[in-house]
């Protein structure tokens, strides 16, 4: 789910192969868009809300113009299934992650990436969260880690910063920042929450906050700095203190 920067409609990406728009006041679906492929993540562009972005499953990235429900430009250099995108640089670039094992950097309506990250050793991070300053960005990485990159004008690894103790492998759990930037939070695939500080990289605490699978999202309160809500595959939404 992504708002537009009024909060007045927002985007939904469903296993229908279908992303819809959403009037907030009514309810009610006010457009929905379809390239026929299953759409992973769908965000508005930050910069003209007019336009949208959709990570799908046929490798690409699709723009589209609201107002008119076409498509207005194509992002095809993936070789696998595009699982996030996320903008960075006040909304001037954005980065998209893939089953390929591939972070690419683009420009908006470039159609070529003008930053390949990819490394031997580099697995699938179908998770990307970006940091409250900007300056960075976190991705769930399916070896047991979520590793930092560096924004700005050369987007690249922050090697000395690596957060480890959970277990994700094979699950894409969410990751969030407090407001203030200074902890961050993800759930594993054993139902467990993880606290980190972001400052020193080690672990704040642990518990376990579902049960019969992964705690796949964790977001903290916008306002209420010390609260958080967490869903699992047990079927429940809980808020914690």
């Amino acid at each position: 789910i992504d708002f537009d920067k009024f909060g007045k409609q927002f985007l939904s990406s469903s296993y229908d192969k279908t992303i819809v728009l959403w009037d907030v006041e009514t309810g009610q679906a006010k457009a929905s868009y379809s390239n026929r492929s299953m759409p992973y993540e769908s965000k508005f562009y930050p910069l003209d809300n007019n336009l949208l972005i959709v990570a799908c499953q046929n490798h690409k990235l699709v723009s589209w113009d609201i107002r008119t429900g076409t498509i207005v430009q194509e992002y095809n250099y993936h070789l696998g299934a595009v699982n996030t995108v996320t903008f960075v640089d006040e909304g001037r670039r954005f980065v998209s992650s893939s089953d390929d094992k591939k972070l690419l950097v683009w420009e908006w309506n470039m159609p070529v990436p003008i930053t390949y990250l990819s490394e031997a050793e580099q697995q699938s991070m179908p998770s990307i969260t970006l940091h409250p300053s900007g300056d960075y960005f976190a991705a769930q990485s399916m070896d047991n880690r979520i590793l930092v990159f560096e924004t700005g004008e050369k987007t690249r690894p922050h090697r000395k910063k690596v957060f480890r103790g959970h277990v994700n492998t094979g699950f894409a759990c969410q990751i969030d920042f407090s407001p203030n930037g200074r902890f961050m939070v993800s759930g594993d695939g054993e139902g467990k929450a993880y606290f980190w500080d972001w400052k020193n990289c080690k672990m704040y605490r642990s518990f376990k906050a579902h049960t019969g699978g992964p705690c796949i999202g964790a977001t903290w309160h916008p306002i209420e700095h010390s609260r958080v809500a967490t869903c699992g595959w047990d079927g429940l939404i809980k808020y914690w203190d």
